[in-house]
C-alpha cells in the first residue's frame, strides 16, 4: 500500500515556498501552505518546510499541534533561514527553537534539514521592516570578536536583496524522502 505524503510550508516573503514548490515537482508530493492545511492525520509522511523568523518557524507548531498517532508518521522538518546553516552555532539554535515548538516525540523522530533563504528588504512588511532595523542596530553595538555567524549574515544583508537559495540542497531531502 502506498504511503500518503504532503509538503505543507510556512513562508512570508516566498522563498520557503520556492523550496516546497521545487521539492514538490521532484518528488510529485502535493505541496500547501499551512494556512490552508485542515487536517494532516490522513497522511503517512510529512514533510514541513518553514521559514525561520524570529527565532521560531513559520506555522510549525500551528501544523504539528493537530496531528494525532505520532508513531505511524514519518516526519520530515525543512527550515529555511538567512543565516548559513552550516555554521553549527546556527543549527544548534534553530534546532532548540524547532525542540521548543514541538513536542519531545515529533522532535525525536523527525529528520531535519536547514535551508538557506534570501531576503528583499523592499518587500519587507513594516512590522518586520521595523523590527530587523532594531536588530541590525543593536547588533552593530556589538564588538566585532563577539558576533555570531548569524549577526554578522545580519549586518552583511541588512536593507538588501540577497538569494542564497541552490536547490541542489533539495537532493538530500529528496533521498531522505524515498527512502
Amino acid at each position: 500500500m502506498k504511503r500518503k505524503s504532503i509538503i505543507i510550508y510556512g513562508s512570508h516573503y516566498g522563498t520557503t515556498e520556492q523550496y516546497a514548490k521545487e521539492l514538490a515537482k521532484r518528488t510529485k508530493i502535493e505541496a500547501i501552505s499551512f494556512t490552508h492545511v485542515k487536517d494532516i492525520n490522513h497522511y503517512d509522511n510529512i514533510i514541513y518546510c518553514g521559514g525561520l523568523y524570529a527565532g521560531g518557524v513559520l506555522g510549525m507548531s500551528k501544523i504539528f499541534k493537530k496531528i494525532k498517532h505520532i508513531t505511524t508518521k514519518k516526519i520530515i522538518l525543512v527550515t529555511v533561514g538567512l543565516a548559513d546553516p552550516k555554521d553549527k552555532k546556527n543549527r544548534n539554535n534553530i534546532r532548540n527553537h524547532i525542540k521548543a515548538q514541538v513536542v519531545k516525540e515529533i522532535y525525536e523522530k523527525a529528520s531535519i534539514f536547514h535551508l538557506r533563504g534570501g531576503i528583499d528588504y523592499q518587500k519587507l512588511n513594516v512590522v518586520h521592516k521595523t523590527m530587523l532595523k532594531l536588530l541590525y542596530h543593536s547588533i552593530k553595538k556589538i564588538p566585532e570578536e563577539k558576533l555570531t555567524a548569524e549577526d554578522k549574515a545580519m549586518i552583511e544583508t541588512y536593507n538588501k536583496k540577497v538569494n542564497f537559495i541552490r536547490f541542489s540542497d533539495l537532493n538530500q531531502i529528496v533521498n531522505e524522502i524515498q527512502s
